[in-house]
């Protein structure tokens, strides 16, 4: 039974915005439907009704709800996905316009999308027409890829009308400590303070201080997040390669074989070479990641498609993309700029773990991930980073979020 007054996650997913609101002193209750994700928001002890969101009553929750918090799943806009969600974009206009007013026409609709989860993005206009009846919520946080923003700008239209201060826009979580270049559409609503977006605290070259206001720290770089020269403590981590469900083996064996042993020693006192390589530290004054002198060092390389994103350690990886094996990132070596060149043929790739994975979308090294390999890299990916939604979150929760409150490295 639900008691007290609420913040309400729709879309819950296995706990980014859950662990914000944890680090900040609040608690919600997710919606969610994933049983894996269910199972990871267990685990981490968040309050969660596992339900399809679509079909939730929301009379359990009205009277009783301060914030929503929705983040709908975006496979279908996302880039590694077919983007029918851009196809379906005037069904859900359709379907938003309609349930702002009260009237229900999802069925029909849903029969004319080419995908059938375009229409969740309309979902929580459904949650927020039934609240607005009784003055509910005080605000609203939602989040999701950056081609969604149009649909955003729609219901902050129909936000302002009821009242509310909206902000729309993209941000680029890098810009606020995430060690990802990962772009968000945002909208801010509340009904008792103006939205505006959370002042950026790093930006892509470190600015002093000046008049204006203080300065921007640099992008947190991989190498940072993850510890790999930032400190001498080892990285707990869950080796992510084939198996039980976790699909056919990528990589050569040899390269696998380095990752099972490591995980079998149940610790990184002795790490396989490549893994080593990968936390070579910059005191050494080497390349981020260089391994040894053989002329190369590595990158992560954001999935398997011919456009995919690569970056250096010492920067902010792209945007995640996991779901299907196509979407896998994989650390790859590559030639260092400043030597003699190559020396010896290149390390094979190896594929990044979960640990690693949360790590760079800013959840705790333990986090406890459930399910099946595949399962754990899909919750990874879709969730939204913890310390962005932990800016976005504080304003309203009338909190300030403070630089030690988020320990990046393990």
């Amino acid at each position: 039974m639900l008691t007290g007054r609420l913040v309400l996650d729709l879309f819950a997913g296995p706990g980014g915005w859950s662990h914000a609101l944890s680090v900040l002193g609040t608690r919600d209750v997710g919606l969610e439907w994933d049983a894996w994700a269910c199972r990871t928001r267990a685990a981490a002890g968040q309050l969660t009704i596992r339900t399809d969101v679509a079909m939730y009553p929301t009379w359990p929750l009205v009277g009783r709800t301060a914030g929503v918090i929705a983040s709908p799943p975006c496979q279908a806009w996302s880039m590694a996905g077919k983007r029918l969600g851009l196809v379906d974009q005037p069904l859900v206009h359709q379907a938003v316009a309609d349930l702002a007013v009260g009237r229900d026409t999802r069925a029909k609709l849903l029969t004319a999308c080419k995908d059938v989860r375009s229409l969740l993005a309309a979902e929580p206009m459904r949650y927020l027409h039934a609240l607005h009846a009784v003055g509910e919520p005080e605000w609203i946080v939602m989040e999701e890829v950056p081609d969604v923003l149009p649909l955003w700008r729609q219901y902050a239209v129909i936000l302002r009308g009821w009242g509310f201060s909206v902000w729309t826009g993209v941000l680029n979580c890098a810009d606020y400590g995430v060690p990802q270049t990962r772009r968000r559409a945002i909208l801010l609503a509340s009904r008792t303070r103006t939205a505006e977006p959370p002042q950026p605290t790093h930006a892509q070259t470190a600015e002093p201080e000046s008049l204006f206001g203080p300065g921007r720290e640099r992008w947190v770089s991989m190498a940072e997040a993850l510890g790999w020269g930032a400190t001498d403590r080892p990285v707990p981590t869950v080796c992510a390669g084939g198996g039980p469900g976790g699909g056919p083996e990528p990589f050569p064996s040899g390269a696998r074989k380095t990752l099972t042993d490591a995980r079998d020693r149940g610790s990184w006192k002795a790490p396989s070479p490549q893994r080593a390589a990968l936390r070579t530290t910059r005191r050494t004054g080497a390349a981020a990641g260089a391994v040894g002198d053989t002329g190369w060092a590595w990158s992560l390389r954001s999935n398997n498609q011919a456009n995919a994103t690569t970056r250096k350690l010492d920067e902010p990886a792209g945007t995640l993309f996991f779901g299907h094996r196509a979407n896998e990132c994989v650390w790859v070596a590559a030639p260092v700029a400043d030597s003699s060149g190559p020396k010896g043929p290149a390390p094979e790739p190896i594929r990044i773990t979960a640990a690693e994975a949360g790590a760079l979308q800013t959840f705790p090294a333990d986090y406890p991930w459930a399910g099946t390999k595949g399962a754990q890299f899909s919750q990874i990916g879709n969730a939204v980073p913890p310390l962005l939604a932990a800016h976005l979150l504080a304003p309203h929760l009338g909190k300030t979020l403070n630089r030690d409150d988020f320990t990046l490295a393990a």
